[in-house]
């Protein structure tokens, strides 16, 4: 009988060599800047950690070095390459200093962005940094935490005083980036935007960080996906750009079932919920047995038993449907179950469901994400479509 061979996603991790001369780059000088912007988070320290000892230790050229190097001493890699140039062949940036971070979702990659970020313009590798996000509504929310982390001043005492960037600008494309500035923009509109800020790109890559969230839209883009998100990978190969770090952040690191080859940390969600990091959400999938009423009455009483157990706060249900028309189908149905369920107006149901969708109707919806947290907000349902999948912070979310 054949051997069975089980790989795990952490098996496949690139592991970044420890062995790095602290006179080309020395973490200790920067660890009371991340116990403070960190806290006790010792994940996101040891992610800053290993992607600032790949792009700054000396040891790499490109990945392509990295990706050697753990090919000749990981058996687990030769078993699902037979060569190294079959491996090679799935490295999607060979040449570049590029790289992943797989962290779990709600587990702060933006803190991790950050600290990296700060400590590249620190020591004066890059002067520049080009923060690229998937949607709006990451980039708004990324921006806030950016503005708020600069304007610490406990992280820029803790910055090193002979730093050659200590604290940067937050701009985003519309401006001319200049040096000492993090440009945080979605892709859409670094297409729209990026001649303004071209004379400060063009030849100049070696001296930009290019962070990339959620880039698993780098290299595996849905079918129906925008025409700028399928452009993004030819973006950072551009070569009037000549980027040479990249780094990526995702907490969905796969080209279909294949775990990306490139990444260097990993911080898996059932490691993230087994320290509780991260608090187990319950899902109830499409494919649930039985009809669409018992369906509905079976998240409503998961609803409800999460207001019994969270009392202090209040929990909120998120419901998915695959595009516009549906979810206001879905919505309407929504409103009148809730109505017949709790013996309510429609209109008191209506204040308890708030729609989001990108339809031009749903605009102001889309600013109300940011209070549903709030007791004083009615909503406990949230209807939509998959734009609220990634990069939307509320922390009262118990069911999708």
């Amino acid at each position: 009988m054949p051997e069975i061979f089980t790989i795990k996603a952490s098996d496949l991790v690139l592991k970044v060599s420890e062995n790095i001369d602290p006179r080309i780059f020395d973490i200790s000088k920067y660890e009371a800047f991340l116990d403070a912007l960190c806290g006790p988070r010792e994940f996101q320290k040891e992610a800053i950690r290993t992607v600032l000892r790949y792009l700054l230790g000396g040891k790499y050229k490109n990945l392509r070095d990295l990706a050697e190097e753990n090919y000749k001493n990981n058996p687990h890699l030769k078993e699902l390459h037979p060569t190294f140039a079959d491996f090679e062949r799935h490295l999607q940036l060979p040449d570049k200093l590029a790289c992943t971070i797989d962290l779990a979702t709600a587990t702060g990659k933006s803190y991790v962005l950050y600290g990296i970020a700060r400590i590249m313009l620190a020591e004066g590798v890059v002067n520049k940094v080009l923060l690229i996000v998937p949607s709006t509504t990451i980039e708004k929310g990324i921006t806030e935490k950016f503005k708020a982390l600069s304007s610490d001043a406990d992280l820029l005492r803790l910055i090193p005083e002979d730093a050659k960037i200590r604290n940067p600008r937050i701009i985003n494309a519309t401006q001319i980036i200049k040096e000492g500035d993090i440009c945080i923009e979605n892709i859409h509109a670094v297409y729209e935007y990026v001649k303004s800020s071209e004379d400060s790109l063009i030849g100049k890559g070696e001296s930009t960080l290019v962070l990339c969230d959620e880039c698993h839209h780098v290299y595996n883009p849905p079918a129906k996906e925008s025409w700028a998100i399928k452009k993004w990978k030819e973006f950072l190969l551009d070569p009037k750009y000549n980027f040479r770090y990249i780094v990526g952040v995702t907490g969905t690191a796969y080209i279909g079932n294949e775990y990306f080859t490139d990444v260097i940390y990993r911080y898996s969600l059932k490691q993230a919920i087994e320290e509780r990091m991260v608090k187990t959400i319950k899902y109830v999938a499409e494919d649930s047995p039985g009809g669409e009423d018992e369906k509905f009455q079976k998240i409503y009483d998961n609803h409800l038993e999460n207001k019994r157990r969270y009392r202090k706060i209040k929990p909120i249900t998120i419901i998915v449907t695959k595009d516009i028309q549906t979810c206001k189908k879905l919505t309407e149905k929504w409103i009148n179950f809730i109505a017949e369920k709790e013996k309510i107006s429609i209109e008191q149901a209506k204040k308890k469901v708030l729609i989001v969708t990108s339809a031009p109707e749903h605009k102001e919806n889309v600013l109300r994400l940011n209070r549903v947290d709030n007791k004083d907000d009615p909503t406990e349902w949230i209807t939509s479509v998959s734009m609220l999948t990634e990069g939307w912070d509320v922390k009262n979310v118990f069911q999708i």
